[in-house]
């Protein structure tokens, strides 16, 4: 007795692509998605009324690339899809509801007509951050009283006691140690302005952008007040300069809505290496927090790193 294959609906296949643990969107050939699955709502933070009809250039979704070039303007994979019928992967920041960059690795393909023409695109991601050791990372610190409970991540008293830790495993092994000094531009104005629960939604949202783009076996937490700090381990000066310059950038695209409006916030950025055994806490911190003021001094939204010789190299931003 011969089986008949079920003969399977759009519905149905909507409803497949809901049970996907990766984000699925298609777009169709004037760029407007037509199907965003439920991975990608809990992945953003958009629902599927929220986007359904929108374009990707609209301001939604705005993916950026680890400099914060708008993809959607600039090297859209998926128009380049569209437009030349082959597959691509890449990485990307998408913009959370919330108004932090999540990192993620898309797939997309184009699909093609009954003439085997490119006439639309779907695009599939999964999140690439850490979440495992995220977490893990968030308990301990919870069980040690050393979680900063605004924002959730490390608090100013183990990061001080982490970076003691470190520089002895650096004088012992030979490690590069790096540190990185953030600090809020203009902060005491969005709390003038918008008041203090903005300026908590800020804070959390800056925490947020950082957490996700920080290396698993890095450390990123809050110094105080509007200042965050990064320990980068085994790391050389190019890439202690790359990795402020993408919180810098990532920072800048990302956003959080106050009273209807979209609020940006930019941070200036110092950062230096440990520079032999007999090196401590207070004077990397102090070279760090020098090349902070530098970066204020300068214009602000910067990064300089800190050079033992007599000048200071900086990173100016355009």
């Amino acid at each position: 007795m011969e089986h008949q294959a079920p003969t399977l609906t759009p519905d149905t296949y909507k409803a497949i692509l809901d049970q996907v643990g990766d984000g699925v969107y298609v777009l169709d050939e004037d760029d407007r998605i037509v199907y965003w699955n439920a991975a990608r709502e809990a992945l953003t933070g958009y629902t599927a009324q929220e986007t359904l009809g929108h374009r990707c250039s609209d301001e939604l979704l705005k993916h950026v690339d680890s400099t914060g070039r708008q993809v959607c303007f600039d090297g859209c994979p998926m128009k380049a899809a569209r437009v030349d019928g082959q597959p691509r992967q890449t990485e990307v920041f998408l913009h959370h509801k919330q108004g932090h960059r999540v990192p993620v690795r898309v797939h997309v393909r184009p699909l093609r007509d009954t003439s085997g023409n490119p006439v639309a695109a779907v695009q599939s991601f999964v999140d690439i951050t850490d979440k495992l050791a995220v977490l893990e990372q968030v308990k301990q610190l919870e069980d040690l009283a050393y979680l900063d409970p605004l924002t959730g991540l490390a608090n100013r008293r183990f990061l001080e006691q982490t970076l003691e830790a470190r520089l002895g495993e650096a004088d012992r092994y030979g490690w590069t140690l790096g540190v990185i000094m953030m600090d809020i531009d203009h902060f005491k104005a969005v709390n003038d302005t918008y008041g203090h629960e903005a300026g908590d939604r800020v804070l959390q949202m800056v925490a947020r952008t950082l957490r996700g783009v920080t290396r698993s076996y890095d450390l990123v937490g809050r110094w105080g007040g509007e200042e965050f700090m990064a320990l980068l381990t085994n790391t050389s000066s190019d890439d202690l300069l790359a990795i402020a310059e993408r919180y810098r950038a990532l920072v800048e695209q990302s956003d959080v809505v106050v009273d209807g409006k979209r609020l940006q916030v930019t941070i200036s950025l110092g950062a230096a290496l440990a520079e032999d055994s007999f090196d401590t806490v207070h004077l990397l911190v102090a070279r760090a927090d020098e090349s902070l003021y530098r970066s204020k001094h300068a214009g602000r939204n910067r990064v300089t790193l800190y050079d033992s010789a007599p000048q200071l190299r900086a990173t100016l931003t355009s």
